[in-house]
C-alpha cells in the first residue's frame, strides 16, 4: 500500500477494513501501525483519528498484541490530551471492554474451568516442565483445553489494565478515567480471585503516587492539594483496602491502611464519617487477624464513636456494636500494657516502640491506648448499658466481682452463650486468657502458694464449654478446643511470669505454685486487681496505722483553741500550696506533652522538607545529566555528520577530477588531486575553460584576417576577367535575342530554317 504521508486517513481505514474483510488481520494492523509512525499522524484531525484508533484497538485485541496497543495508546494520548480528553476516554474504555468481552467469550466456550484457579501468576510463562507434566498427568483433555482458552485472555486483560494505567497516570486531565480503571482493576481481582496481580496492582498505584512529586513540574501534573483529587485517591485507596480484606490478604490490607493514613494526613478538611467508619472497621479486622488485641479494641472504640456521632443505625445494631466494643476491650490480655512498655535496654525495644507508634498513628491517637483506658472510655459512653446481657455479666465477673473460687464456674455459662453468636465467638480464646490471668491474680492475694491440682479444679468448668486456641484463620477454619491440664496451666503461669503479670515460682516436686509478690510493692500499672475477701498485708498495715493514730489522739492532751486555729490555717495553707503545686505539675506535663507534639510535628515537617529538597535536587541533577547527555549526543551527531560531509565532498571531488582528467578538460598533476576539493577543482576547470576560450578567439581572429587577404587577392585577379566575361555575356545575349526574334517572325521562319539547314 502507499505510505501514509501521501494517503488520507480515511483511505487507510478503508484499506484496513478491506484487509480485515478478506481475513488479513495482521496486514491490516501493520498498515495502521505504519500510519502511527508517520510524521503526518500528529497533524491529523482527531475526528479522523478516533475511528482509526478504534479499529486499531480492535485488531490488537483480536491478535493479542498488547505491546503494539500500548505504543499506539501512548502516541494517541500525546496527541489528544490537549484537545479532546473524551476521545482518550472512549478509546481506553473500548480497549478494556473488548478485552473483557474476550474473557467472557472464552469462559462461555469453556463452561467449567477446572484448572483456572491453579494459575497463581498470570505474568509467569509456561515452562517446558509444566508442559511435560500436563502431557503425562491424568488431567482430562477438556480441562487442559479450558486452561488454554481462558488463562491467556485473563493474562491479556490484566496487561490491558496495566497498559491503561500507565497511559493515564500522573495527568490531571485524565484523572477521572484513571480512577475508573483502578476501580475496574480491583473488581477484576475480586471476580477472578487474582491475589498475585492485586499485590502488583497495589505496588503500581504506590509507585504512581510516589512519582507525583517527580512530575510536579509538568503542565498537567497531579495536585494532591486539590480536595477533589485527594478525595478520588482516598476513594481508590479505600476500595483497595476493601479488596484486600475481601481477598484476605491481611499484609496488603495493612499496607493499604498505611496508604490511606498517609493520604488523610494531606487532607485539609476532615473526611466523610462513612469513610472513616469503613476505615476503622477494616482496621479492626486487620488487627484481629494479626493478633493485636489492644489495637483491635481501640479500632472498635474509634469505629463506635464515629458511627454514634454520624447516626443512622438502629437500636439493635448499636447494641451489637456496643457489645463488640466492650467485649474487645475485655479480651485485651492483662499483660499487654506492661509488655508494651519495653525498657530501652531490652532486645528489640526500639523496633517494638516504633511498631507501637505506627499502629497508634494509624488509629489516630496521640499516645498508645491501654486496657484500662479503653474500659473507662467505654463506660463513659454508656456502652455497658447498651450492651447485650451476656456482655454485661461478663464485665461484672471480670472487672467488678472478686470470687476466685467460683470465678470460672460463674463465667463458663456466659462464655457458652457467647459461643453461639458468631460476632463474639472469635474473642473466646482471648477471654479465656484474661479469665485465667484474673484467677491467678486473685489467688495470689489470697494464698502464698497453691497446688496446681487445685487450680485445675477451679478451671474445670471451662473444659466443658467451647473454646478455641486462637482466632479463626484466613480460611475461616477453627482451631481445636483447649483442654486445661497440668502442662497447659504450668505453661500459662510461666507466660504470666515472663510478661511481668505475676512474680511466681513453680515447684515441680510439690506440684504447686508459689506467689512471690513483695509485701510492700505496688501492683504493676494497668494490672490492678479488684478487692478480695481476704485483705492483703498492705491493707492490714493501713488499719494498724489508723489504730495507732487513734491511740495517740487519746494519749496526747488536747491542743488549745489558738493552736487549733493555727494548725487549721497551716493545714489550709498546705492544701492551697499542694493544689498550686498540683496545678503547676499538670501545666508542666501539658507543656511538656505539647512540646513533644510540636517537636514531632517540626521533625516530621523538616523530614518532609528535606525529602522534598532531596527529591528536587535529584530531579534537577537528573535533568542536568539528561541535558548534558543530550548535548553530548547532539555534538557527536554533528561531528559525525561533518565527517560524513567531508568524506562525501572528497569522494565527489575525486570523481569530478577523474572525470575531468578523462575528458581532458583539467590539466593538473594527478598527485595534487588529493589536496584539492570540489570547489577548487571547479575553479581550475573554469580557469582552464577561459584560457582555452581566449586561445580559440585568437586563432579565429588570425584565420579571419587570412580570409580577408585571400578574398582581396581573388577579387583583384577577378576584375579583368569580369570585363571579358561581361563582353562575352553581352554577345551571347545578343545572339540569343536575335535567334529568338527570328523564330518568332513567321515570314522569316522558314527561310531562316532553310538557311540553318544549309549551314549545317
Amino acid at each position: 500500500m502507499a505510505p501514509f504521508p501521501s494517503t488520507k486517513p480515511e483511505t487507510v481505514l478503508k484499506q484496513a477494513d478491506g484487509l480485515v474483510a478478506v481475513g488479513q488481520h495482521e496486514a491490516a494492523l501493520q498498515s495502521l501501525t505504519e500510519m502511527f509512525a508517520a510524521k503526518k499522524f500528529r497533524n491529523t484531525p482527531l475526528a479522523s483519528l478516533e475511528p482509526i484508533m478504534m479499529r486499531f484497538i480492535q485488531l490488537c485485541v483480536d491478535l493479542r498484541q498488547g505491546r503494539t496497543a500500548k505504543e499506539g495508546l501512548m502516541q494517541y494520548k500525546n496527541i489528544a490530551q490537549n484537545s479532546s480528553v473524551a476521545s482518550i476516554e472512549n478509546v481506553i474504555k473500548k480497549f478494556i471492554a473488548l478485552c473483557d468481552a474476550k474473557v467472557q467469550e472464552a469462559q462461555e466456550q469453556a463452561s467449567k474451568v477446572v484448572g483456572l484457579g491453579d494459575v497463581d501468576d498470570l505474568e509467569a510463562s509456561e515452562t517446558p516442565e509444566s508442559i511435560l507434566l500436563g502431557a503425562v498427568s491424568g488431567d482430562q483433555s477438556k480441562d487442559r483445553t479450558d486452561r488454554a482458552l481462558v488463562t491467556p485472555w485473563l493474562k491479556f486483560l490484566w496487561e490491558a489494565y496495566r497498559t491503561a494505567l500507565e497511559t493515564l497516570k500522573n495527568n490531571n486531565r485524565l484523572e477521572a478515567i484513571y480512577q475508573q480503571i483502578v476501580h475496574q482493576a480491583f473488581k477484576f481481582c475480586i471476580k477472578h480471585n487474582r491475589k498475585v496481580e492485586f499485590r502488583r496492582l497495589c505496588e503500581t498505584l504506590r509507585l504512581h503516587l510516589a512519582n507525583v512529586a517527580k512530575y510536579a513540574h509538568q503542565t498537567h501534573s497531579i495536585n494532591l492539594s486539590d480536595p477533589e483529587t485527594l478525595q478520588s485517591h482516598l476513594d481508590a485507596r479505600f476500595a483497595q483496602l476493601n479488596t484486600s480484606v475481601e481477598l484476605e490478604l491481611w499484609q496488603e490490607a495493612f499496607r493499604s491502611v498505611e496508604d490511606v493514613h498517609n493520604l488523610l494526613t494531606l487532607a485539609k478538611k476532615a473526611p466523610r464519617p462513612q469513610m472513616m467508619a469503613n476505615y476503622y472497621e477494616k482496621l479492626a479486622r486487620i488487627f484481629l487477624m494479626s493478633g493485636s488485641a489492644l489495637f483491635h479494641a481501640s479500632a472498635w472504640s474509634r469505629y463506635h464513636a464515629v458511627v454514634k456521632a454520624a447516626g443512622g443505625k438502629t437500636e439493635e445494631e448499636m447494641s451489637k456494636l456496643a457489645g463488640l466494643v466492650l467485649v474487645s476491650a475485655l479480651a485485651v490480655p492483662l499483660g499487654v500494657e506492661g509488655s508494651a512498655r519495653v525498657e530501652g535496654g531490652a532486645p528489640g525495644a526500639e523496633e517494638t516502640k516504633g511498631r507501637n507508634a505506627r499502629l497508634t498513628a494509624l488509629i489516630g491517637l496521640s499516645k498508645m491506648p491501654t486496657r484500662s483506658g479503653l474500659l473507662k472510655e467505654a463506660l463513659a459512653r454508656n456502652t455497658l448499658k447498651a450492651s447485650p446481657e451476656p456482655i454485661r455479666q461478663l464485665y461484672q465477673i471480670l472487672e467488678v466481682d472478686s470470687h476466685p473460687l467460683t470465678l470460672c464456674a460463674t463465667a463458663a455459662p456466659v462464655l457458652q452463650s457467647l459461643s453461639t453468636d458468631s460476632t463474639y465467638s472469635p474473642y473466646l480464646p482471648l477471654l479465656h486468657k484474661v479469665l485465667l490471668s484474673r484467677l491467678l491474680m486473685q489467688l495470689s492475694e489470697v494464698y502464698s502458694s497453691v497446688k496446681i491440682s487445685h487450680v485445675l479444679e477451679l478451671v474445670a468448668p471451662l473444659n466443658a464449654g467451647p473454646s478455641t486456641a486462637a482466632p479463626p484463620t484466613e480460611e475461616g477454619q477453627a482451631v481445636e478446643q483447649i483442654h486445661y491440664d497440668h502442662p497447659h496451666i504450668e505453661a500459662f503461669v510461666m507466660g504470666c511470669a515472663q510478661r511481668g503479670e505475676l512474680q511466681v515460682r513453680v515447684d515441680h516436686a510439690q506440684g504447686s505454685i508459689t506467689f512471690a509478690t513483695p509485701t510492700f510493692s505496688s501492683t504493676t500499672p494497668g494490672l490492678a486487681t479488684t478487692s478480695t475477701i481476704v485483705p492483703d498485708i498492705r491493707h492490714r498495715l493501713s488499719r494498724l496505722a489508723s489504730s495507732l493514730a487513734e491511740s495517740i489522739s487519746y494519749l496526747t492532751p488536747p491542743v488549745t483553741e489558738t493552736a487549733s486555729e493555727e494548725q487549721q490555717q497551716a493545714l489550709a495553707n498546705l492544701v492551697e500550696a499542694a493544689n498550686e503545686e498540683r496545678a503547676r505539675l499538670a501545666l508542666n506535663r501539658t507543656l511538656a506533652a505539647r512540646r513533644v507534639e510540636l517537636l514531632a510535628e517540626l521533625t516530621a515537617r523538616r523530614n518532609k522538607e528535606e525529602s522534598s529538597r532531596k527529591l528536587e535536587a535529584t530531579r534537577r541533577a537528573q535533568e542536568e545529566e539528561e541535558k548534558r547527555v543530550a548535548e553530548l549526543k547532539k555534538q557527536r551527531e554533528r561531528e559525525m555528520i561533518q565527517l560524513e560531509l567531508e568524506s562525501v565532498k572528497k569522494q565527489e571531488a575525486k570523481k569530478l577530477a577523474e572525470t575531468l582528467l578523462e575528458k581532458g578538460t583539467l590539466k593538473v598533476d594527478v598527485k595534487q588531486l588529493e589536496d584539492l576539493d570540489s570547489d577548487r577543482l571547479l575553479q581550475l576547470q573554469v580557469e582552464q575553460l577561459d584560457k582555452e576560450k581566449r586561445e580559440l578567439q585568437d586563432r579565429l581572429r588570425i584565420i579571419s584576417r587570412r580570409l580577408d587577404h585571400s578574398e582581396r587577392a581573388f577579387r583583384r585577379e577577378e576584375k579583368p576577367l569580369l570585363a571579358e566575361d561581361y563582353a562575352k555575356q553581352q554577345a551571347s545575349d545578343r545572339k540569343a535575342y536575335d535567334s529568338y526574334v527570328k523564330r518568332t517572325t513567321p515570314g522569316e521562319y522558314s527561310g531562316e530554317t532553310e538557311t540553318v539547314q544549309d549551314d549545317e
